[in-house]
């Protein structure tokens, strides 16, 4: 039930209580709790929680120099080295967004270091995840490399080779599915015919219990932020066949047959934005309480005026929230 004075945490550790206590360490300057993390989380087998965990603490590490301090001390460390491709991802796509000056020479650094991380360990999916995101930094540019024929007609050519190689190591990677959408978006701004059938084909082929099931979810929030604006919190766009029809086969293929603790918050928060926009209050209720306290900004953001103020985001959710656990 919503709670008097209920408010939602914004952290990027969720519900992994492990993910936080390292995250702090690295606040701290210090790299003991994330390799320690990173070894156990290695020893489990399970490439789900270990391309989610490294991908957080990347964010973290991209602010600092934990990462370089960490391989000058263990420059043997298998972890170490698949976490500095990471940070050096990180570093590049922040600095293509900001328009960096220096942006390309990062790109290029990124691509060295994910090289060195796929020779030092070949059966990790996470450094070819890194490959991917690169790609998306230069979707426009004329005679850009990895443009090869798609596995599927309606598809736009693209790093289907690299996909196909997380995909190998790691069957349905939830990030690296992620990572070529966004290099679908890249394409261009105009249209996104080309990312619905994308995310139509990978959660058509994906399994039950698959984060892939939520991929429409977010070209369904991506073409109302392209195509209708943030006039109205609520409209057709979210109650139109096709978005209520997403929205219940994220619920019923993915939510039903997912570990819920280990999911990802911003899934979590897109399908709980769907059911509510699909008016399927009592769906919505059940992963809101799913997400516990913890929510993120996007999509909420993009049914407010002024997506950049994370307050409006935050009050709408509290309003979509209040209104699904009244029932």
């Amino acid at each position: 039930m919503p709670g008097h004075g209920f408010r939602p945490v914004f952290h990027p550790a969720g519900h992994d209580h492990a993910l936080r206590h390292a995250l702090q360490d690295l606040r701290a300057g210090r790299w003991g709790e994330m390799a320690r993390l990173l070894e156990e989380t290695a020893a489990t087998g399970h490439w789900d929680g270990w391309t989610r965990r490294t991908q957080v603490l990347a964010t973290v590490a991209a602010g600092t120099d934990v990462v370089h301090a960490w391989r000058a001390e263990q420059p043997d460390s298998a972890a170490a080295a698949v976490m500095h491709g990471r940070v050096a991802v990180e570093r590049a796509v922040r600095a293509h967004r900001a328009g960096h000056a220096g942006g390309r020479a990062l790109e290029q650094e990124a691509w060295t270091a994910c090289r060195e991380a796929i020779e030092r360990v070949p059966a990790d999916p996470v450094p070819w995840i890194g490959l991917l995101a690169l790609t998306a930094l230069g979707a426009r540019r004329p005679g850009a490399p990895h443009r090869v024929r798609p596995p599927a007609p309606m598809l736009p050519p693209g790093p289907w080779g690299l996909l196909a190689e997380a995909q190998r190591r790691d069957p349905y990677n939830r990030e690296a599915y992620h990572r070529m959408l966004q290099f679908v978006y890249a394409r261009s701004d105009g249209p996104l015919s080309e990312a619905v059938n994308y995310a139509q084909w990978a959660a058509s082929g994906a399994p039950r219990g698959s984060a892939l099931h939520v991929l429409p979810l977010y070209v369904r929030v991506e073409r109302y932020r392209r195509d209708r604006g943030h006039e109205h919190a609520l409209d057709l766009h979210w109650v139109a066949e096709d978005a209520v029809r997403e929205a219940g086969r994220a619920m019923e293929d993915w939510f039903l047959f997912c570990a819920v603790p280990e999911a990802s918050q911003l899934d979590l928060n897109h399908l709980a934005h769907a059911l509510f926009g699909a008016l399927r209050f009592p769906d919505a209720a059940r992963v809101f309480e799913a997400l516990g306290p913890y929510y993120t900004t996007a999509p909420w953001a993009h049914r407010t005026p002024r997506p950049a103020d994370r307050t409006l985001a935050e009050e709408v959710f509290l309003r979509a929230r209040a209104r699904c656990l009244a029932d």
